[in-house]
């Protein structure tokens, strides 16, 4: 292992979505193209809004993600001691000071700072306090210095220059003894050896203030790496409008891990001109300095085409087990054993942009009771279809072997009986088995369903045709 140390620590107030998700992918990949270490913290001193489900959903979709970190995961709210401790080694050192300005003062200040068209920032009337207030409650503030400036030297956007006059004296801890996020981060990082920050630009403003922390307290300043925002193709802050969600909702609409991690792999990074990498590619390949810096733009209709790329490339017995969750929740069942689901999907893998799809697409092999389409009934179960599905019917039912290849001198016999085309016949066939007019091809469907079913369907929509008051709507064999 080398040297280099990088994290994700996301605030368990909500689900990991595809912005969280791309910064923990980047932190993962630099951490292991340079054979580094990959930390996994957990930053709930929001105690009000943290959450064990959200910790969970983060944990699950980081799991299912594969991004499987080497420590962790650490919960900021069990290193409440360590902060503390930083905190009173600031107070001693006259570094911070205590601040014993009510709620209601600090909106009269910030109402008035509004008011007077200037900067709403802290003005420092507790910063040279001597006295103190015995059972009064206070805040505690870093004194940040008022002059000069701080420098952000990012990997990403060059540097990045601050003047000091504008930083808060940032709150360490509230009243309530619960320390703040850039106190607690920068303690975080320093302790677990930190060397590299990769995390959202939208971060970038807290920088300066964590630069002057780690400086006061003695500690090494990490390299910092802020990744531009994600957009929807409006250019607009990504959003559930652009239909971005949570990563796990990816999975339910059945989207692969390995596809989304490319794509998220692609959202701001790019590899000459390449758009598919394996995992062990991404490794490989990434680098920081190959970041860019404009927003990456979410397209949906992009991951939807990585996602039936990946499904392609999944073996049949593969592609059978990702898609048996998705067939079950549905409420359906897998009339044969696990090969039998194989050769199933192997005729949609095709056609199949997602799991949920393929589950849709084959709904007519996993249940008898399928609705007949209307137009392609009244199209192709026309009265002079009958003696072709009944001549189908002979011939599939006097086959002694039943395959693709048998199936199809079957329907040979037929069409050099009746003069006709293929799709004369291979039309009504398709109605009367799936329900419509779009399917796999007519003998890998058959094949599949196998010969009791497939006889069976032909036979119950042949009754129906031979009835003239029944109406071809269901099919119930």
């Amino acid at each position: 292992m080398s040297g280099v140390r990088t994290r994700f620590a996301p605030s368990p107030t909500g689900y990991l979505h595809i912005g969280g998700a791309r910064t923990a992918l980047f932190n993962y990949l630099y951490a292991r193209h340079q054979g580094g270490t990959f930390v996994l913290r957990i930053e709930d001193t929001d105690r009000e809004r943290s959450t064990d489900e959200s910790i969970q959903a983060i944990v699950d979709a980081m799991r299912w993600l594969a991004l499987d970190w080497d420590e962790g995961p650490f919960f900021q709210s069990q290193r409440g001691s360590l902060y503390t401790e930083h905190i009173d080694r600031l107070l001693r050192e006259d570094k911070a000071y205590r601040c014993y300005c009510t709620a209601g003062e600090l909106e009269a200040k910030r109402k008035r700072a509004m008011d007077e068209g200037r900067r709403v920032m802290y003005d420092r009337s507790c910063r040279n306090r001597s006295r103190s207030a015995p059972g009064q409650p206070f805040t505690i503030r870093f004194k940040a210095p008022l002059e000069g400036d701080t420098v952000v030297p990012d990997l990403v956007k060059g540097h990045v220059i601050f003047q000091n006059c504008e930083l808060d004296d940032l709150v360490l801890a509230r009243s309530d003894g619960t320390h703040t996020y850039n106190f607690c981060a920068v303690v975080d990082d320093a302790q677990m050896q930190v060397t590299h920050v990769v995390r959202g630009e939208d971060h970038l403003t807290n920088t300066p203030k964590q630069i002057l922390l780690y400086r006061a307290l003695g500690y090494d300043v990490p390299a910092f790496a802020h990744i531009p925002l994600i957009l929807g193709l409006d250019r607009t802050r990504l959003s559930k409008r652009h239909g971005a969600t949570s990563v796990m909702a990816y999975k339910d609409m059945g989207y692969l891990p390995d596809a989304l991690v490319n794509y998220l792999a692609r959202l701001g990074w790019s590899y000459g001109d390449q758009e598919i990498f394996t995992r062990q590619e991404l490794i490989e390949k990434f680098s920081i300095e190959s970041v860019g810096k404009s927003a990456g733009v979410y397209n949906p209709e992009k991951l939807e085409w990585l996602n039936f790329h990946y499904l392609k490339a999944l073996s049949a017995s593969q592609l059978a087990q990702a898609v048996k969750p998705f067939v079950l929740e549905k409420g359906l069942s897998v009339p044969g054993d696990d090969a039998w689901l194989a050769r199933m999907v192997v005729t949609l893998q095709e056609r199949a942009k997602t799991l949920v799809e393929l589950t849709d697409l084959a709904a007519f092999y996993l249940s008898d009771e399928i609705d007949i389409d209307a137009a392609a009934a009244a199209k192709h179960l026309k009265p002079d279809a009958l003696e072709l599905l009944q001549a189908v019917r002979d011939g599939l039912a006097a086959t002694a072997v039943w395959n693709h290849d048998t199936i199809k001198v079957a329907f040979g016999a037929v069409t050099e009986r009746f003069k006709v085309g293929l799709g004369k016949v291979a039309q009504p066939v398709r109605v009367a088995v799936t329900g419509g007019t779009v399917s796999p091809g007519i003998f890998e469907v058959l094949e599949v369903l196998g010969r009791d079913r497939s006889l069976a369907r032909l036979e119950h929509v042949i009754r129906l045709m031979s009835d003239e008051t029944a109406a071809i709507t269901r099919l119930e064999p």
